[in-house]
């Protein structure tokens, strides 16, 4: 076939094609005696296939306002979105959505935690007590405060309470700071009953020895085992050995010039004589000789 047929069949075959929407409905197909149906055939023709996928350019009838051929045929597939509209019409994914970009969710709200209860005086005073009898050491009130979810001013108000009530009744125990922390004591008044159904015949009391090289160490730490014997004036080694033992005396570090073992007292000595800090050791100056510095002077 030559240039000029082709070009000729391609111009009847537009000029014959009949546009989509000015179409005639289809027929609905009519059976014959033998109960089959027979096609019908399309007075409008077949449509080539290259007519069809090249748009309205080709057509004799003018297409409807606003008509594109992408939106029908598909062919453009960056300028149609997932639903057949054009993403211009959609506006912006942020937009569309809400002001949510495309494929997050909505954040959902956080809800806050619920406060805690506000327990009332007398359950308050309660729980502390409760709790204060089965503690084996003293308890901060930052701990307790934790453990009730109050305030720790609360918390260390009501404890005040408490210790003055005990006193102010004349109970055989009372509430004490000691260690940092608050715990139960008995009274000095009733310590004898008290050692007598421990110890029960028991001897577990320290020596004379060791209770002095404890006394050197509380008041003058932190100090060196040199130091503790030249006071004492004999050796203390095996001693000392036993408070470290016993956990009422904890090396802490090293002397500067000698290289000499430092040694302290630890928060079980606090906790057994009932004291908050060392600074509630009693003063040493009425158990003091009066030729103290006499005798000084005479060591040194």
């Amino acid at each position: 076939m030559s240039d000029q047929e082709r070009r000729d069949s391609l111009a009847d075959q537009a000029a014959a094609w009949v546009p989509p929407w000015e179409r005639p409905a289809p027929r609905t197909p009519a059976p014959d005696d033998s109960g089959a149906t027979a096609e019908q055939p399309d007075p409008a023709g077949p449509i080539p296939s290259k007519i069809a996928t090249t748009g309205p350019d080709l057509g004799t009838g003018a297409p409807p306002e606003g008509w594109d051929p992408t939106k029908i045929s598909g062919e453009s597939g960056s300028d149609v979105g997932t639903s057949g509209r054009n993403p211009a019409d959609q506006g912006s994914g942020e937009a569309a959505t809400g002001g949510v970009p495309p494929g997050r969710g909505r954040r959902r709200a956080v809800p806050e935690p619920a406060p805690a209860p506000v327990l009332d005086h007398a359950e308050l005073r309660g729980a502390l007590e409760a709790i204060l009898l089965v503690v084996d050491q003293p308890v901060s009130e930052l701990v307790l405060a934790e453990v009730l979810e109050q305030a720790p001013e609360r918390v260390g108000a009501m404890l005040d309470e408490i210790a003055a009530g005990y006193t102010a009744a004349g109970h055989g125990f009372e509430l004490r700071r000691a260690a940092g922390g608050w715990r139960l004591y008995t009274r000095p008044e009733y310590a004898t009953y008290v050692e007598r159904f421990v110890l029960d015949g028991q001897s577990v009391r320290l020596t004379q020895a060791a209770l002095e090289t404890l006394a050197v160490v509380a008041y003058r730490q932190p100090v060196t085992r040199s130091r503790i014997s030249a006071i004492r004036g004999v050796n203390c080694d095996g001693v000392l050995r036993t408070l470290v033992g016993r956990g009422l005396v904890e090396e802490c570090g090293t002397e500067a010039d000698s290289g000499a073992y430092l040694y302290r007292t630890t928060t079980m000595f606090l906790e057994k004589l009932g004291l908050n800090s060392v600074d509630d050791l009693p003063p040493l100056a009425p158990f003091l000789p009066d030729d103290v510095e006499e005798l000084a002077d005479a060591t040194r």
